[in-house]
Formats: structure tokens, C-alpha cells, sequence
């Protein structure tokens, strides 16, 4: 058998852009990017096909320390995605340094997993910097490969793509060969919607929303879209909102562009705004958003 096939999970601590890096890979948006910590929620595949491999990269939430359910819920994606790759990229950038989250680093040193230690954002720093930062991580992961890149610059992205093929085991595909992800449009569009969320309201409200997509219609020049962002608290739902909906106006207009990107169509965006209080804690409020 000539065709390779494999799972390469994408980790790392928060903003050091792995959405990005997933996104640069696939060629494809399919994780939301901010300069938000927490923006990722999901474990979201991308999957790269070619006549002789296959490879079904995953995108994982930055790694934390759990304040309430949902976190905990994205930690389980993290940890599973640390024990089911055929190669793991551990993402950090040029600030971050290997102190920051040592007890998740040594579960990084003792897997058997190949490690590519990717570090972003090089065009941040000079070459004397990143000598040392490349020189302190080898000491930390003396295992590992270490590939500095800037990923929102596309560049040294292919040699990541050619040693991830090097390291793939023979296997037939996973996916059919057409399949970009994991995820349902139904799941963009929340993923859509949460990302301007995040982009226009500051402090707690992006961390207290999640998104639920209630009607769902493509048709043949159109896709409307009944849409319910949910919150925790009754004055979130006011912030949301805005004076005479302006604010709540401005983040549907934007979603509704992007959808309609997305879709290459038009789009009707219907959005409601309702409190579902301590969903972040409830189990089945977790499970009907696809947490659990």
C-alpha cells in the first residue's frame, strides 16, 4: 500500500494561533480567529487530500485550567486529541516561553507521539531572538522537531506539509476523498455568528454566549437562517442588544455577509437574543451544544 493516512492534532496554550495555523494548512476557514484568548471551543478537522495521503488535522481549544463545565468540556478535546495523533503539532509563538504551562509541557515530553514544535509569529522577532527561543525550547523538547513559521504569513507552512507526509503510516483514507471537515454548515454558522460576537462586545459577554442554530433552509438562491444567541444574565441580553437593537443589528449584518461568503449566496439572518442561565455548568445544556 502506497497511500498514507493519518490524524495530526494541532495543541498549544491560548493565542498562539492555531486556528490560524489550521486555516493556512487546509486553505480553508473553518476555525474563527480573534485576538481573544478562548475564541476556540470545538476540536474542529480539516482534512488535505491528495492521490496518496490523506490528513485529517484537528484544531483544539488552548489549553487551561477549568473554572466551570464547558471549560472542562474543552480540556476533554485537548487531552483526547494529545492521545489519539499520528503526529502532534504543539504550537507556541515568539513571547510565550516553555514555563508558561509546565504540567501540560510534560505530558507533551512523555508522549511517543512525534512532536513538530511549531513556533509562530517569527516575523515578530529578529533572528537573534529566535535563535534563543529555538535554543531554549530544544532544551524542553529535546524530542521534538522545531519549525518556526509565521503562519498568518504563510510562510515555511510547506515544510510542515512535507514532513507531516514523511511521518504519516500507511493507511487507506479516513474520510471520502471530497470531505473538507468533521462539521456541519449549521456549525459555521454558529461559528460564524460567535466570531463577530467576539470581534464587537468586550469583558465577560463573547465567554458568556453560545450560539444555536433553530431553522436551517438552503434553497436554490438563498439560505435563511433562524438563529438564538444565548446568555447567562438578564443585562447581557440588554448589552447584546443595544439601544433600539443597533448592536445586535451591526453583529447579524456582519454575520450575514460572511454567511453569505460562505454559502456563495444570498442569506436571511433572523437573530434573537434569550437568557439561559449557568448553561456553562448544565450538563444537558452542554450536550445540546454539542460539548458532551
Amino acid at each position: 500500500m502506497n497511500h498514507k493516512a493519518g490524524f495530526v492534532n494541532i495543541i498549544g496554550n491560548p493565542n498562539v494561533g492555531k486556528s490560524t495555523l489550521m486555516n493556512a494548512i487546509v486553505g480553508e476557514k473553518l476555525s474563527i480567529i480573534t485576538s481573544k484568548a478562548q475564541t476556540t471551543r470545538h476540536r474542529i478537522l480539516g482534512i488535505v487530500n491528495s492521490d496518496d495521503f490523506q490528513i485529517v488535522y484537528s484544531d483544539t481549544p488552548g489549553i487551561l485550567k477549568p473554572n466551570y463545565k464547558l471549560q472542562s468540556s474543552m480540556m476533554k478535546f485537548v487531552n483526547t486529541a494529545l492521545t489519539d495523533a499520528d503526529v502532534i503539532l504543539y504550537v507556541t509563538d515568539v513571547v510565550e516561553t516553555p514555563d508558561k504551562n509546565q504540567e501540560y509541557l510534560q505530558k507533551v515530553q512523555k508522549t511517543h507521539t512525534p512532536v513538530l514544535l511549531i513556533i509562530n509569529k517569527i516575523d515578530l522577532t529578529d533572528q537573534d531572538k529566535l535563535e534563543k527561543f529555538v535554543a531554549n525550547w530544544k532544551e524542553h523538547l529535546p524530542n521534538a522537531e522545531i519549525y518556526p513559521i509565521s503562519a498568518l504569513n504563510k510562510f515555511n507552512i510547506d515544510s510542515i506539509l512535507t514532513r507531516v507526509v514523511e511521518l504519516l503510516p500507511e493507511a487507506p483514507a479516513y474520510f471520502p476523498k471530497d470531505q473538507l471537515t468533521d462539521k456541519t454548515e449549521r456549525f459555521f454558522v454558529q461559528e460564524i455568528i460567535r466570531e463577530k460576537i467576539f470581534l464587537h462586545y468586550k469583558k465577560e459577554i463573547p465567554y458568556s454566549c453560545e450560539i444555536s442554530v433553530e431553522d436551517f433552509k438552503d434553497e436554490k438562491d438563498i439560505v435563511r437562517i433562524r438563529a438564538i444567541i444565548y446568555v447567562i444574565r438578564d443585562s447581557q441580553k440588554g448589552i447584546l442588544i443595544g439601544h433600539k437593537g443597533s448592536a445586535l443589528k451591526r453583529v447579524g449584518t456582519d454575520a450575514r455577509k460572511d454567511i453569505e461568503a460562505f454559502f456563495e449566496k444570498h442569506a436571511y439572518l433572523d437573530l434573537r437574543v434569550k437568557v439561559q442561565k449557568d448553561w456553562r455548568d448544565n450538563d444537558q445544556n452542554l450536550r445540546s451544544f454539542g460539548y458532551e
